[in-house]
């Protein structure tokens, strides 16, 4: 098993700042910046190729100022990596962002802690706001209804968690498609409470 001083995730992202790859608890200023369903759609869109806050904005239906305020709280708690500046197609000097992966290894807890009742799950927020602008029958989703004990459940956690690690590690595919995951676990409503129901692996 390697330590997290190997990082066993690869090279880390230019511009990170960052010495290794290893998961810890976010800290006030990293779960606030990620609190937010644009900010994690801009760190999305920043996933595979650098992208300026015009282009951000230009995706997400924002003026650029208003996307820029975004920005830089990505960029300040080190989500957002600034790249080289590069020549814009009018000539003009653009500084691309490019997503850091910070994100995946940054533990915010439950994001929709401390969220109101009738109030929507941030992430689950986020990934419907992404998938209502996929073409019909882009979207490839699946339901699975099971009953287990207390060990079973925390291993079907542990071994969901092995998988988002093991995908998180491969290689990017500068030639591949784009794709992304959304997973979630929950108890049935109306189903009985179980005592380990809260439990976490």
């Amino acid at each position: 098993m390697p330590t997290p001083a190997e990082a066993p995730y690869g090279p880390l992202p230019v511009g990170t700042g960052r010495q290794v790859w290893a998961r810890r608890p976010a800290d006030e200023a990293e779960s606030r910046a990620l609190a937010s369903p644009l900010r994690l759609r801009m760190l999305r869109l920043a996933l595979h190729e650098p992208r300026t806050n015009k282009e951000l904005a230009e995706a997400l239906g924002l003026h650029p100022a208003s996307a820029l305020h975004h920005v830089r709280t990505l960029v300040d708690t080190g989500f957002l990596a600034e790249q080289e500046p590069r020549r814009g197609r009018r000539g003009s000097r653009e500084r691309p962002y490019l997503a850091s992966g910070k994100s995946f290894y940054v533990d915010t807890g439950t994001l929709g802690a401390g969220q109101q009742p009738g109030e929507q799950d941030l992430l689950l927020e986020t990934f419907l706001q992404e998938v209502a602008t996929l073409p019909p029958g882009r979207l490839d989703s699946t339901r699975l209804g099971f009953r287990l004990g207390p060990e079973a459940l925390a291993d079907v956690r542990r071994r969901l968690a092995d998988l988002l690690e093991e995908v998180a590690a491969m290689p990017s595919d500068p030639d591949g498609q784009p794709w992304s995951l959304y997973l979630a676990l929950h108890p049935e409503p109306g189903g009985v409470p179980s005592p380990h129901d809260d439990e976490q692996p």
